[in-house]
């Protein structure tokens, strides 16, 4: 039978437990944000850290509500595809949430080339047709696979990755984000859409001149 000594150290030893559980919950509350949201102010400045929050009694229902995604981007262009994005700037309810969404709409022959999201890894929903996706790790391995109406498949943030159609159909996907400014750099722009010299292009590429110069008059650069 335990003595009188002992149970006295047990119940204080269960009291500090208790008291130190309790401070771990208090801590960890105290560093929880108190603000339901904030939605973008778009009329400030962005920045790393996001848009400012609109002032709350000016937060109406219109601020968590996007009605862009309902309609098919026009992909009628060189890639013959279009990203219709939800991002912060076309969706100020996202802001500081961590997340958004854009549309994938990919007419036959449609092409999403290798890009990278700086700041946000990727989910891709295939909603209609096939689509096939991949992307690079840093190690060069390649994950490549032809998803299917109700196809999952994620893609690790800053690595990259493409979707092209793989049928004589339209194919239509949702792409979730987990940032409100994914960002986006897209392989082929870089490197033949601006004024960086064909020269540079050739020896961090390999490419001949030639191939240099159609890249840079199909996708509009110069240099």
């Amino acid at each position: 039978m335990p003595s009188s000594v002992t149970l006295s150290m047990f119940v204080k030893m269960a009291n500090y437990t208790i008291l130190f559980l309790f401070s771990l919950i208090f801590l960890s509350s105290s560093h929880a944000s108190v603000q339901d949201f904030c939605v973008a102010d778009l009329t400030g400045p962005d920045s790393p850290a996001g848009y400012f929050c609109k002032n709350p009694a000016k937060v109406t229902i219109s601020d968590f509500v996007y009605s862009g995604l309902a309609k098919a981007g026009n992909t009628t262009n060189i890639i013959q595809a279009a990203v219709t994005p939800a991002f912060v700037a076309q969706f100020p309810g996202v802001n500081g949430l961590g997340l958004s969404l854009a549309r994938l709409d990919l007419a036959p022959g449609g092409v999403i080339p290798f890009h990278t999201h700086p700041g946000a890894s990727e989910v891709l929903i295939v909603l209609r047709g096939y689509i096939t996706a991949g992307f690079v790790s840093s190690a060069n391995s390649v994950y490549v696979k032809t998803l299917k109406k109700g196809d999952v498949m994620v893609f690790p943030q800053g690595l990259l990755h493409f979707q092209v159609n793989a049928a004589k159909i339209h194919a239509k996907a949702i792409v979730s984000f987990s940032s409100a400014s994914p960002g986006l750099q897209i392989l082929d722009f870089a490197l033949f859409a601006n004024d960086l010299p064909s020269s540079l292009v050739g020896k961090t590429t390999f490419l001949d001149p030639a191939q240099i110069k159609k890249l840079k008059g199909v996708l509009g650069g110069t240099g």
